[in-house]
């Protein structure tokens, strides 16, 4: 689990129940039509935009930000490094019975002890690569998508109080509660937003980036056991993909 994102769901939620709680009554920020008009609005709204198959992941995709495990690319460095070990002590060829979790590098290295050219392996992990950004390019604009709509549809309904408002100025009391019940619907917009729609997204968007980054790491470090480099080069190549403050050093102070 995603400790970072139920953190920040507790603490942007409690400080608004928290902000209502100190200054007023909740019971007066619950309203049912304000509710459908925003949380149905931008359901509705989402199977416009996009197909069955499409919406019929967000579920999915959006328990990404709360479930996952993220790759260590320090541990992708250190297996790339015993398996050009291997490569160099035995040959590229018994890279193909090498126990391998990860799809991808398991990929990578069947290539490789396909002996298929450089370019070649290149090529085709790059594919996946493409290929996988694609799929989480969906996944963040659904929800991009999601949070542009939640505000839109709060403004709506807002328009919709208004409206019923201005048709009954004869009643004076009834003049405040209204109002009140139609800015209810911007506040829920600007929640779902906010608080829920465009930090997934960015979540969503930041795994993604780590999961390419993980991927060009095992596409160098497979071209490099191809060209016959030391195992130890290539642990120096792949650790410039790391932060500074990540990469290993060895005894004599420099990078390993």
């Amino acid at each position: 689990m995603d400790i970072a994102t139920v953190i920040g769901l507790v603490l942007a939620f409690g400080a608004i129940l928290g902000s209502i709680l100190v200054g007023g009554d909740i019971v007066a920020f619950i309203d049912v039509p304000s509710v459908i008009v925003v949380v149905f609005g931008v359901i509705g709204s989402t199977f416009i935009k996009w197909p069955m198959e499409v919406v019929k992941t967000v579920a999915g995709v959006g328990m990404k930000a709360f479930f996952f495990t993220p790759s260590d690319p320090k541990e992708t460095i250190d297996e790339i490094g015993n398996l050009a070990e291997t490569a160099r002590r035995e040959s590229v060829f018994a890279l193909e019975k090498q126990p391998i979790d990860d799809p991808f590098m398991k990929k990578a290295m069947t290539l490789a002890a396909d002996n298929r050219p450089p370019e070649v392996i290149a090529s085709i992990l790059q594919l996946e690569i493409d290929a996988m950004e694609e799929r989480h390019k969906v996944g963040v604009e659904v929800f991009g998508g999601m949070a542009e709509d939640g505000p839109a549809f709060g403004m709506i309904g807002t328009l919709i109080g208004l409206v019923i408002m201005l048709g009954n100025l004869s009643d004076q009391a009834a003049i405040g509660p209204a109002m009140a019940v139609a800015l209810l619907t911007t506040f829920y917009g600007a929640v779902i937003a906010n608080a829920l729609c465009n930090p997934i997204k960015n979540k969503l968007g930041f795994r993604s980036k780590a999961e390419t980054t993980k991927m060009s790491i095992v596409i160098a470090g497979t071209l490099g056991i191809v060209a016959g480099e030391n195992p130890r080069l290539i642990k120096e190549k792949l650790n410039s993909f790391l932060p500074p403050a990540q990469r290993e050093v060895d005894d004599a102070g420099g990078e390993e």
